[in-house]
């Protein structure tokens, strides 16, 4: 695990530590899981860049990447997933190949408390996503948006 300079950070659970980076002057509340649920590679999944925030209980649940910018905010009990499940008749659920595309916050995001950042997501610079949301696609740069599935509801002036 790397971690950068004056990072705080209180009860953490990590599955795989070679595949964490945190930057310099990070806050990782309590309870906090960085879990890498693929194979073992060399290069990191899971980016936390600098002065981020990231409240008590969130998790994130990662088979490709996500990459948080520097100062975002991330409420407490949000999650972070990176894939999901094939749904073909033909095969059990839990052996079908599970689709995955990575996740990216820019820089200045702020995530309210108990939101779903799912595969493929790209919240641009400045954006703000409403507690309690769900997010399924991506959000251009100072939108904000809410809602389940979140959409644009306003933009920050």
């Amino acid at each position: 695990m790397k971690i950068g300079r004056k990072v705080r950070m209180d009860h953490v659970e990590v599955s795989w530590p070679n595949q964490i980076e945190i930057g310099d002057e990070s806050i990782i509340e309590h309870n906090v899981y960085f879990k890498y649920d693929g194979s073992w590679k060399s290069n990191r999944s899971i980016i936390i860049k600098n002065n981020v925030f990231i409240g008590n209980n969130c998790e994130f649940n990662i088979k490709e990447s996500v990459t948080i910018g520097n100062n975002c905010l991330i409420g407490a009990g949000s999650r972070f997933v990176d894939h999901d499940h094939g749904i073909n008749l033909s095969d059990p659920i839990r052996k079908q190949y599970c689709p995955r595309k990575s996740i990216e916050l820019k820089e200045d995001v702020w995530v309210g408390a108990n939101c779903l950042i799912l595969k493929g997501v790209k919240i641009d610079t400045g954006a703000i996503v409403a507690g309690g949301s769900v997010v399924t696609k991506s959000i251009p740069a100072f939108e904000i948006w809410a809602g389940i599935p979140a959409k644009k509801i306003g933009y920050r002036k």
